[in-house]
């Protein structure tokens, strides 16, 4: 079985701490962001035009790894529970998914918005919303 993940791009943003980024792309604060592809996955944009709705799936590299039960969004209030039934970035894969407005493609780039997640975030792959 393969396991190599393969990072495809990098968030740009203006969100550097994440302590106060928001939780979820619906929140205030989520921002227009850039996503930096590797130029040997250009092709993959093919038919891809500004307005369409995509899913971006990120690497959420600060995340703990080690953690299985979480106050759900981090409030103490709520009861524990496992992490795969929150949407907590700590987990054993920190996989996000962010769901997004394509703006703009530049060059290498594509302009999205509304993103929540920091700075240098890996993106690992781009889809259409269903």
């Amino acid at each position: 079985m393969d396991r190599e993940l393969v990072i495809i791009g990098t968030v740009r943003s203006e969100i550097t701490d994440l302590d106060n980024a928001p939780k979820m792309e619906s929140e205030p604060g989520a921002v227009r962001a850039r996503i930096e592809l590797d130029p040997v996955y250009l092709d993959g944009l093919d038919a891809m035009e500004p307005g369409s709705q995509l899913e971006i799936f990120t690497w959420l590299h600060k995340a703990d790894r080690n953690v299985l039960k979480v106050h759900p969004r981090g409030d103490t209030d709520r009861p524990i529970r496992g992490v795969f039934s929150t949407r907590s970035p700590a987990r054993p894969n920190p996989i996000g998914v962010h769901r997004v407005t394509l703006i703009a493609i530049e060059d290498t780039a594509l302009i999205v918005e509304p993103l929540e997640v920091i700075d240098g975030t890996p993106v690992i792959d781009i889809k259409p919303q269903p």
